[in-house]
Formats: C-alpha cells, sequence, structure tokens
C-alpha cells in the first residue's frame, strides 16, 4: 500500500518571485508547502504531478483538455526530465486543488506592456505569484497554461527522477551520480535497469530532494517536436468520456430552463402537466431557473416543455439597440476606466480636422459544440461532481456553498471537453447540477443543457465600440487617439464567483494599449460601460475586438498616408520579435504580389505577450465574396510542439473568422434571439481558406498560444475586402454589409 506524500516547499517549486517591498506582506503563509493532493491507494506519489503505481507512470496535467492539446504538452514537460518514452506516458487531469494553481494568469493584469521586461516590470510579474497562491484557482485560460508550468513542472519531473535515482542507489549501492535514466528505468553501470516502478515505494517514503538542474534545451528529446497527442486516439476512435458518456448505477437525467433574461429570477411556475409526462421523476427549482428530472434526458427535454414559468423582468436595456446607445454613451469623462497609454502629446497634434472614426462590435456567443453538461452525485456525506470546466477549485466553492459539505468531502472530475473559450470557467450549468443532486440525494445525475439553452444563456463576449482620431505625416502616424468602450468583462465575471476585484479593467484596453507601435503620440482611453448583460472571457477576451479596431484604423491611416499598409506597420515597429512576425507573414504570402483579381488585407497584434500577424486573401465571385487564402505567423519564444501551436493558430484564426463574418447577438426583450447554429453560423468548410502558419522563436519567453491567433483575423478580412472593393466596413460582422459566398 502506497502512502500520501505531502510535498516540500522546495520539491513544489511555488515559484522564485523577486518581491517588492509593497507587496512582501505575506510571504511566510506564501512559502507554506501545499498539501499534495494526489490520494492513492495503490499507487506512490512523488510530487502533485507524478503516480507511479504496477502499471506504470501517470502524469497529473492540471489544466482542461478542451481541444487544445495541452495535456500533450504538459504530459511532455514531465516526461522529458523524467526520461520517459513518449509511449510510457499515461495522463490524467488530476483533482481539484489549491495545488495546482495557476500563477501565469495573473501576469496578463501587470501594468507593463509584455516588451518590457525591465527589473521593475519583471518583479511585479513575479509578485503576481503571491495572490495567486492565496487565490488558489486552477484555471485553464488566459494562454496562460503552458507558461505556468513550464519551469512548474519539468521540476516536479527533476525532482521526481532525482528521487528514483537516489532509490535506487540505496537498493544497489552505487553512487547516484553513476547511475543514469532512460526508457522509464534507473539504469546501474553494469547496464541493470530498475523500472521506475519497482523504486517507487522506496522513493515516495524518503525525502525528497532539491530540485537538480533542468535538461538544456539541447538535450531536449521530446519537447520541441511534434508529438502524437494523448488525447487524439481516443477522439478519432469515439471512446474518449465526455461528461455526457459518463454513466452510474441508477443514474436520473436532467435538463433545465433558465430565465431568458439573464440573471434573472422565477417569479413563479406549474409543473403539473410535466410531472405527468412519462418517464418524469420531480420538476425542482434551481438557480435562475427549473429544471426536469427523468428516466432519459430526451424525456427531460420534452416534460420541460410542458412546464409553465412566469419570468423575473431582464435587468438590463430590453433591445441591443438601447445597449447600443449605452455604450455610446460611456465615451464620457464619467465613464473612464484606464489610460494606460498616454506617450507624447496627443491634444496638441490632433487637428479639429483629423481623420476620425467609429468601430462597433455586437455581442457574440462562446458556441462550444458540446452543449453545457455537468453530473452530481450527493451520496451520503461526500458530493462527486464531473464536468467539463475550466475552475476545478471553483467548483469546489460552488458545491460547498450549496450543499453545506467541507471542500474536503467534494471530488471533482473534469473530462475533456468539445470546446470551452472561456465558456467553461462559469459555474451556471454546474450549480444547477449540485442543487437537483441535493435535492435527490444518493442518485445520481446528468444535467444536459439544450442547444437552446446553451446559445441564449451565455455570458457573452462584451458589445464594444472604438472612437478612433489620427493623422499622418511623412508617410507615419504622427498621432493616435483611441478610445475604447467596453463592459467590464472582469467584474462581471468575478462578481458571478463572489469575488471583487478593484481598479480599471485591462480586458477593456486589452490588444491596444500594449501595442508595439513607436507612435510619437499615442493615446489609449478605456470607457467602462454600466454593467448589463453578463459578460465574460471570450476567446483572447478584450483583443478579439480591440484588434478590430485598432488594425482598421492603422490600415485606414496608411492609406491616407499613401504607403503600403504593411510596409507602413513595419516602419513604425522597433520590436523585433514583431518586425519578424510582420516579415514573416509577408514572405508567406508573397505579399504585394496578389493573383490577377485578388486582394490581401493584413492585420498585426500583440496579445497575451504573443506577436501574431495574419494576411487573407480575397477574391469576388459570382456567388459573393471568398477567402481564397490565410497564412499567419506567431513567436511564441519557446515552440514546445509546433503542430500542436500550428492547430491552435488555425483553430484561432477560424474561430475569429467565424465571428467576423456571422457572430452576432441581439435581444428582444431582454432575451437572446439567436437561438442554434442556423442563428449564429460558423464558417463552413468549403468557405474556410487554406491556413499556412509559421512558428518563430525569437522572443525572450516562452508563451501561450491558444488565443494569440483570433484578434487578427477580424481586420485582417475587413482590410482585404477594403483592397479589394474600396468598402470600409466598420462594424461587424461583416456579413450585414457584404455578401460571402
Amino acid at each position: 500500500m502506497g502512502r500520501v506524500k505531502t510535498i516540500a516547499r522546495r520539491t513544489f517549486l511555488i515559484g522564485s518571485a523577486a518581491i517588492a517591498g509593497g507587496v512582501a506582506f505575506g510571504t511566510w503563509q506564501y512559502k507554506k508547502a501545499i498539501p499534495n493532493p494526489l490520494l492513492a491507494d495503490e499507487a506512490y506519489t512523488l510530487t502533485p504531478y507524478v503516480l507511479i503505481d504496477a502499471n506504470g507512470v501517470t502524469l497529473i496535467t492540471p489544466r482542461a483538455e478542451m481541444g487544445q492539446g495541452v495535456q500533450t504538452t504538459l504530459a511532455a514537460l514531465l516526461a522529458e526530465e523524467m526520461d520517459l518514452d513518449w509511449d510510457q506516458v499515461q495522463i490524467l487531469h488530476g483533482p481539484a486543488s489549491r495545488a495546482y494553481f495557476n500563477a501565469a494568469i495573473l501576469e496578463e493584469g501587470a501594468p507593463f506592456v509584455p516588451t518590457d521586461t525591465s527589473w521593475l516590470a519583471e518583479t511585479v510579474r513575479g509578485a503576481m505569484h503571491i495572490p495567486a497562491k492565496f487565490l488558489g484557482m486552477q484555471i485553464t485560460g488566459g494562454s496562460s497554461s503552458t507558461p505556468d508550468a513550464f519551469d512548474k513542472m519539468r521540476a516536479a519531473g527533476a525532482v521526481a527522477r532525482a528521487a528514483l535515482v537516489d532509490a535506487a542507489a540505496q537498493r544497489s549501492g552505487f553512487a547516484a551520480g553513476d547511475l543514469i535514466t532512460a526508457r522509464g528505468a534507473v539504469v546501474l553501470p553494469d547496464g541493470t535497469e530498475i523500472p521506475y516502478a519497482d523504486l517507487a515505494a522506496d522513493a515516495a517514503n524518503s525525502d525528497l530532494p532539491d530540485t537538480p538542474p533542468l535538461k538544456p534545451q539541447s538535450e531536449w528529446r521530446l519537447l520541441g517536436r511534434a508529438l502524437p497527442r494523448k488525447d487524439m486516439l481516443g477522439k478519432v476512435t469515439g471512446t474518449a468520456q465526455f461528461t455526457a458518456d459518463i454513466r452510474y448505477p441508477g443514474m436520473l437525467f436532467a435538463t433545465a430552463r433558465s430565465n431568458p433574461g439573464l440573471g434573472a429570477g422565477v417569479t413563479s411556475y406549474d409543473a403539473k402537466a410535466a410531472l405527468a409526462y412519462p418517464g418524469v421523476e420531480d420538476v425542482i427549482e434551481v438557480p435562475n431557473g427549473v429544471a426536469v428530472v427523468a428516466n432519459s434526458t430526451w424525456a427531460a427535454f420534452k416534460a420541460m416543455e410542458l412546464v409553465e414559468i412566469v419570468w423575473d423582468p431582464a435587468p438590463y436595456a430590453g433591445t441591443d439597440a438601447e445597449m447600443r446607445a449605452q455604450v455610446e454613451a460611456s465615451l464620457t469623462a464619467d465613464h473612464q476606466d484606464s489610460r494606460n497609454r498616454d506617450d507624447g502629446d496627443v491634444a496638441a497634434n490632433l487637428p479639429t480636422d483629423a481623420w476620425t472614426a467609429e468601430y462597433t462590435v455586437p455581442y457574440l456567443a462562446h458556441a462550444t459544440m458540446e452543449p453545457m453538461t455537468a453530473g452530481a452525485w450527493l451520496d451520503g456525506d461526500r458530493l462527486r461532481v464531473w464536468a467539463g470546466n475550466q475552475l476545478p477549485t471553483q467548483v469546489l466553492k460552488e458545491g460547498a456553498a450549496i450543499t453545506g459539505l467541507d471542500e474536503t468531502a467534494i471530488d471533482v472530475e473534469t473530462p475533456v471537453m468539445g470546446g470551452g473559450f472561456g465558456r467553461r470557467a462559469e459555474m451556471d450549468f454546474i450549480k444547477q447540477a449540485i442543487t437537483v443532486a441535493k435535492a435527490l440525494p444518493n442518485r445520481p445525475v446528468l444535467l444536459t443543457w439544450t442547444r437552446e439553452e446553451d446559445m441564449t444563456h451565455d455570458a457573452f463576449r462584451p458589445m464594444a465600440m472604438g472612437r478612433i482620431s489620427g493623422t499622418v505625416a511623412g508617410g507615419e502616424i504622427k498621432a493616435l487617439d483611441l478610445h475604447l468602450a467596453a463592459p467590464s468583462v472582469i467584474s462581471s465575471q468575478m462578481g458571478r464567483i463572489g469575488l471583487n476585484l478593484p481598479g480599471p479593467d485591462a480586458t477593456i484596453v486589452q490588444g491596444a494599449w500594449e501595442q508595439p507601435y513607436t507612435f510619437p503620440n499615442y493615446r489609449v482611453t478605456g470607457y467602462r460601460v454600466p454593467a448589463g448583460v453578463p459578460v465574460g472571457s471570450w476567446r483572447s477576451v478584450g483583443a478579439s475586438q480591440n484588434a478590430f479596431f485598432h488594425e482598421s484604423a492603422v490600415d485606414e491611416l496608411a492609406y491616407l498616408a499613401g504607403v503600403d499598409p504593411l510596409e507602413f506597420r513595419l516602419n513604425q515597429i522597433d520590436h523585433l520579435p514583431s518586425r519578424k512576425v510582420i516579415e514573416a507573414v509577408a514572405a508567406a504570402s508573397n505579399w504585394g504580389n496578389p493573383p490577377a483579381g485578388r486582394a490581401r488585407g493584413v492585420a498585426f497584434c500583440l496579445s497575451f505577450g504573443v506577436p501574431t500577424a495574419e494576411v487573407i486573401e480575397v477574391a469576388m465571385t459570382p456567388q459573393g465574396l471568398q477567402m481564397t487564402g490565410a497564412w499567419a505567423a506567431v513567436d511564441v519564444g519557446i515552440a514546445l510542439d509546433p503542430s500542436i501551436i500550428e492547430a491552435q493558430v488555425q483553430g484561432g484564426m477560424i474561430y475569429g473568422l467565424s465571428a467576423a463574418i456571422n457572430g452576432e447577438i441581439t435581444f428582444d426583450g431582454g432575451h437572446v434571439q439567436q437561438t442554434n447554429f442556423p442563428d449564429y453560423d460558423g464558417l463552413r468548410m468549403p468557405q474556410c481558406p487554406p491556413i499556412a502558419v509559421t512558428v518563430l522563436e525569437n522572443g525572450s519567453k516562452i508563451r501561450g498560444i491558444g488565443e494569440p491567433g483570433t484578434p487578427p483575423a477580424a481586420p485582417a478580412l475587413a482590410n482585404a475586402i477594403f483592397a479589394l472593393t474600396g468598402q470600409r466596413i466598420r462594424a461587424l460582422p461583416l456579413g450585414k454589409a457584404i455578401g460571402f459566398a
């Protein structure tokens, strides 16, 4: 029998943050060890990331697998340091635990541009690890999983390997320095191999060593090359278990209908007809709505149609036109939220007749292919929750609040997911499942939303507006003034989990203020629109709209200056990695030489620390506008798996193009009007252009790639439309202004 081992501080590698005097409080608590959360009856746990049993080594990859390949990359970090062959690697998401807190996600909010690597900037970023540990949020998002794990998980693998070597030395009598590791075994000088599984008990019951030096990049065998994804086989054979695939004896099935006035409650309901429907077990009030429980999901769906519900009114404006007026009215000093950039003297360099434009974007849904689904089982004094989610530690908190159980009595399983994009950081559907399980103790319950419920009850990407003025001289931008208005994603999203984060919301100006342009007079001001429709993190968050505003404006000014738009950007960027991605995408697309009848648009955005440049090529056909080619170049600092990076950039680009052409959520009477994919469509295969991706490694540190492919897509397409037709479209979706094939 193995025993659970509490991991020492030095082996967990909390992080070597440089502490400035102003944030030195609580450093003792910060340095306290976090218990190893792995519970094992017939296995040995060396660190929170490494479990060894008779079947071999299982690596814990505690970030959600939503199709982005993150668990493959995280497993490779551990396997590299443990000298495991790839076919020896097994992975698990692992439990919900503060031990897996994400520190890198808070670095995005530091008030320094990503290109600033000064001592002060790096000190403040490092200090973000202190509140990250206190919050203990095990979260997948913000393209932070790989940066957060890069040192931490390699160190955990190196510690596990060193512990196994020490155990082999004790057993064999050889000095540890004379032993090597290979293929999941310790190799003695005489060639004898002792498998890790044979050494695990001794290693787990000894003091874990200090972290040894990590492998230099020149010695990597797994990292830096394309590896077969660990989730691939299950997904292509249909054997991967998503939330809705998991079954327990005696399981009940439920669905919920929530108030279409988002965030409002139930005035009253009549469930008599639903309770009479064959197979229905119960009708239960849940947060913001009502759930029907039956012996099948289909029976629950059909019975829900029979529940008569009177809803409380929506707590916000009734139509999207009224909401748009609120956004525009917020572009005043009274609503100013931030001014992160104010270079030179913009006011003195913008004449009254300066070029000015307004850009707008609508609310957007996440529209994951897998609708919101969660299972819960209150079995005696324990609660089990299984649900695709991006924030397992918050599931613990919600479960404790609803059931009254201690968090230690709650188990959270995070299966693979059919997309997340920020939507599965929300707790609404999970809270409903737990509420049903509480009402029906000792019975496992699977709650599944209909597609219509999912589409109409999102935490949407905000409606936003950009009012921009600029002037050019000598072929360059002399002054650029951006005024950006949007509701606060941070306030809305954090408020739903009981957190109140003071200060400006960085997402309102994200993807605009931190751009590496050298305009001598450059100002970016954010305005907070009063709270209304619930909003949340949508792939690339604020950069998704602000890149459209910023890069459309830069393109317009390039034409005003009479300069090629790609050269115009290069001439005004001095950050080397950013210049390199623009040069790379120009070379890949053969910029300046489109085939006859075609035109190209370019856009650039530095988001989540990743410089990204994209080019879209378009042509006019009898059926409408057709995208005929797409190119992207990104710089992630260190490319751990080029194939996953390429896939993520392609996926991010398609996600952004889908929204740019079709994406729009509208309201009438406070209710969402789009209910399914015919109303809110993505790109279809014949519409999608071939996409070529160039991956560069000139950046100063490793970066994540889940989000940066999205922001440049919309402006690159809009700029291409202008280059082809002369039509400048300043409002998304583009499909409302021009027909697409």
